[in-house]
């Protein structure tokens, strides 16, 4: 796993492949960045769940102002101020170490509202659906943002999407990972 592109392009990523924690992989990454490309400068940008923090390293990297990690495991916890060390861009990143709940309540009480959310939970856990309600009625998206769903289960997600009141505004598929690209 490296950096794609941008300040750390190149830059070899710690990663830890378990059941709950997986990496996104480089050309299901290379093509979300292709798509965003025009989107990330000065962008504040959350990615709810982390793991290794390559998302959002992406994202700094190519010009992302600040951007939120969020992981709930603490080993991957540690791994992404490694991997945030080894890129130096710690300074425009803030690690959370709480569950996304949490995180997104604090996000609430501090008035941050974000342009890009990036949302790659565990596949079989079903909380991207969760969360997107929560940032919905917490008002964490900036207007005109953008939420991007990570998933294995396309028809899960789309079925419990279509309840609440959001534009699902693209899908790609990439074998058997699919984005879904939502917009407020």
């Amino acid at each position: 796993m490296r950096v794609i592109s941008g300040i750390a392009k190149g830059t070899k990523l710690n990663s830890i492949e378990s059941l709950s924690t997986r990496p996104t992989l480089d050309r299901v990454k290379e093509s979300l960045f292709n798509i965003l490309q025009n989107e990330i400068e000065d962008m504040t940008v959350l990615d709810l769940f982390a793991g290794s923090g390559a998302i959002a390293i992406e994202f700094l990297s190519r010009g992302a102002k600040k951007a939120y990690l969020c992981e709930n495991n603490y080993v991957a916890t540690k791994m992404i101020y490694a991997n945030l060390d080894k890129t130096r861009l710690k300074e425009k990143a803030i690690v959370m170490s709480k569950d996304y709940r949490k995180a997104l309540e604090s996000f609430k009480q501090e008035n941050i509202q974000f342009d890009i959310i990036f949302l790659d939970p565990p596949y079989q856990a079903n909380y991207a659906v969760d969360a997107i309600k929560r940032i919905v009625s917490l008002d964490l998206l900036k207007e005109k943002g953008i939420i991007i769903i990570e998933t294995d289960d396309e028809r899960r997600e789309l079925l419990e999407l279509e309840k609440l009141n959001i534009q699902i505004d693209d899908i790609r598929k990439y074998g058997r990972v699919s984005l879904l690209f939502i917009k407020k």
